[in-house]
């Protein structure tokens, strides 16, 4: 098992980069205002799906990269910082887009609402990027066990956070975008403020040395 800080270090790393607008979150407002909050959460359901692929993919693949490069974890843990910059950039940079502008999409059937929330999300580069580069930082395979528990621990807490406020933000999508529409500032300030959080966090990623 990761340690408790490990844990809520993580956690709020996850919750930073679910409230960054990316391709999942402009998919599901766009298709909740579009096609009603039932429609919105059967494509969360295939988000869901695609966040379980990938952590499961990259469970496998940190475990067996960290212990047979010794150098593996200093390599992610200066990409996962220089990423997170590329999205406080994102998020911040002049016309940066707003997930709230939402996008007109067609009406369709359950299925292909959950088959596209789960390629929407198996496309979406901030999700493998998150695992592969962040996830490792945050794995001691020396002080707390297998390396396979400690991702599958982590992992599981990012799908539990991602999943719960793409939910939240899929049921109230129209109030939301609504109310960031008709108050440009506070879109500015939601920008901001996730800019400055990764920012943050990128730093900390950067300084850290390996526990």
């Amino acid at each position: 098992m990761p340690e408790l800080s490990s844990l809520l270090a993580y956690g709020l790393i996850s919750l930073g980069m679910v409230l960054t607008p990316g391709p999942n979150m402009i998919y599901l407002i766009s298709r909740s205002i579009c096609q009603g909050r039932k429609a919105g959460l059967i494509s969360l359901g295939g988000v869901a799906l695609g966040f379980v692929f990938y952590m499961l993919c990259a469970a496998l693949g940190i475990t067996a990269l960290l212990m047979a490069v010794p150098y593996a974890y200093d390599a992610l843990r200066i990409g996962g910082a220089l990423y997170l910059l590329y999205l406080a950039w994102q998020a911040i940079k002049p016309g940066g887009r707003s997930a709230f502008q939402v996008q007109d999409l067609p009406k369709d059937s359950p299925r292909r609402l959950f088959m596209m929330g789960f390629v929407t999300n198996l496309l979406n580069p901030k999700i493998a990027v998150m695992y592969l580069s962040l996830l490792p930082q945050f794995i001691s395979p020396a002080d707390h066990g297998s390396v396979l528990t400690q991702s599958l621990v982590l992992g599981f807490t990012q799908i539990v956070i991602s999943v719960s406020v793409n939910a939240l933000i899929a049921i109230t999508a129209g109030s939301i975008a609504h109310f960031f529409v008709n108050r440009p500032v506070w879109q500015t300030a939601q920008r901001w403020i996730m800019g400055t959080v990764l920012m943050g966090l990128a730093v900390r990623m950067a300084v850290e040395q390996r526990r």
